[in-house]
């Protein structure tokens, strides 16, 4: 590293000067009434060679040759929506997020790179906390910490074959050490329908129908679905369904909330969380419920060994069907 001469105003002889650069570490030194101070920075091989945390862990950054996408927790969280599949919705440059249908519990479907089969699966990876997954429907967006997304050639490079759809890397929230934290957070919210289309009365749907059987040359189909014309004014005293308002005509309710205490010491960390969702469609019958537990622990027994525990716990609800309980436990012994 070539010389470099500053000149500095200190306020007084005992300060201490906190010297860093790019590639080497940072140095602390005490003046003690000096006036003339020589330092030597040290090269970090670390930041010289670029590792970068994805994965299963620390990759060099020649592996990597395409993008990679992130979102985080705070984005997620500040959006109200039922599951982690939506809230990633439009926030992820080159990923794709549509909905099967309008319901609550609607599937979704999430493309990295398109359609690249046509007879197989085109679903990405799913990664939580380096496990793999089937779905991330069934975390709370409050529980997420960071999303990222391997877009390119650096997915299967990590993850082989199971990669060739793209990654989607999940990063709960953990414990930190430090006095203990409680947050609540919670939202509420009401839908309705915006705009109805404009349907026809019965009486002028009727000479609709008359209009068209002249044209087509047939009465006798007219005749024996409405009866004589002549009776016309009969069907301006008919009440008439609206399919719009009974299907989609009652107001919608939202209500979501979010409790969770984190804290821990020099050794050992904690996270613990608790959410619920209640949605309730515009359409009738049509609700939503989901419960969410999450619990994590962080321990070190030992200065090279590190105990991690998850659990999570999702109790979905959906009006007309069976409810739907998943639990999963995780730990996690690195070396």
């Amino acid at each position: 590293m070539p010389t470099r001469e500053f000149s500095l105003n200190v306020p007084s002889s005992n300060v201490t000067l906190v010297i860093s650069f790019i590639g080497y570490s940072t140095q602390e030194v005490p003046v003690q009434g000096r006036s003339i101070v020589n330092v030597e920075l040290k090269s970090e091989t670390t930041e010289l060679g670029e590792v970068v945390a994805i994965g299963y862990g620390t990759v060099q950054r020649r592996d990597i040759t395409g993008s990679v996408a992130s979102v985080s927790g705070e984005t997620l969280q500040a959006m109200p929506v039922a599951s982690a599949n939506e809230a990633i919705t439009g926030k992820l440059a080159g990923v794709q997020v549509s909905s099967t249908e309008g319901s609550p519990d609607a599937e979704i479907i999430i493309r990295v790179r398109g359609g690249g089969s046509i007879t197989g699966s085109n679903t990405p990876l799913f990664i939580v906390d380096g496990f793999p997954v089937e779905s991330i429907s069934d975390i709370a967006p409050s529980d997420i910490e960071t999303v990222d997304v391997l877009k390119d050639a650096s997915s299967t490079a990590i993850y082989g074959s199971r990669g060739a759809n793209g990654v989607i890397i999940v990063t709960t929230k953990k414990g930190k050490e430090g006095k203990l934290v409680v947050n609540y957070n919670a939202y509420t919210g009401w839908k309705k329908l915006a705009r109805k289309l404009d349907v026809l009365s019965p009486s002028d749907f009727v000479k609709w129908q008359y209009e068209r059987a002249l044209l087509d040359d047939d009465l006798s189909t007219y005749n024996r679905i409405y009866g004589n014309y002549q009776d016309m004014d009969l069907y301006g005293e008919v009440v008439p369904n609206d399919w719009q308002e009974l299907v989609f005509g009652r107001t919608g309710f939202t209500f979501n909330q979010n409790l969770s205490v984190a804290g821990g010491s020099e050794n050992t960390s904690y996270n613990f969380s608790y959410s619920h969702i209640n949605d309730k469609a515009i359409m009738q019958m049509s609700g939503f419920k989901r419960d969410n537990l999450s619990f994590k622990l962080t321990n070190k027994p030992a200065k090279k060994i590190t105990l991690d525990f998850s659990m999570r716990y999702a109790n979905t609800r959906i009006e007309g069907v069976e409810p739907m309980n998943r639990m999963k436990f995780l730990l996690l012994i690195p070396g």
